[in-house]
């Protein structure tokens, strides 16, 4: 198993940007993808970006597009999502997650393994 650790977060005016963390208990090469999701309160949990972590091949959903950089940082056993443009509709509770073997698609959250605690992403005036 593996344990995620996130940082990151906090609040910013619609336009700016953040950056998020999360930091694995093994190394991250060694997992079939990891991924963003968010769920904003009164909503399910979605998924923003994921990342392949054989090859570094990256995907987004719509809202994502554009705006966030999902990377990974082998040597430091690290997940970042860049987030720039944000806007006040991209407020929501983030969470990094892996997969560690292939069990589906990695951008629904039914088939992650491991969950960071979370890590709250405020965008208002």
């Amino acid at each position: 198993q593996v344990q995620l650790v996130q940082s990151g977060g906090g609040s910013v005016q619609p336009g700016g940007s953040l950056r998020l963390s999360c930091v694995a208990s093994r190394n991250t090469y060694h997992t079939w993808c990891m991924a963003w999701f968010r769920q904003a309160p009164g909503k399910s949990r979605e998924g923003v970006a994921a990342i392949l972590s054989g090859g570094g091949t990256a995907s987004y959903t719509d809202s994502a597009k554009g705006r966030f950089t999902i990377s990974q940082d082998h040597a430091k056993n690290t997940l970042y999502l860049q987030m720039n443009s944000l806007k006040p509709e991209d407020t929501a509770l983030y969470y990094c997650a892996a997969q560690v073997s292939y069990g589906g698609a990695c951008l629904n959250p039914a088939f992650m393994d491991a969950w960071g605690q979370g890590t709250l992403v405020t965008v208002s005036a």
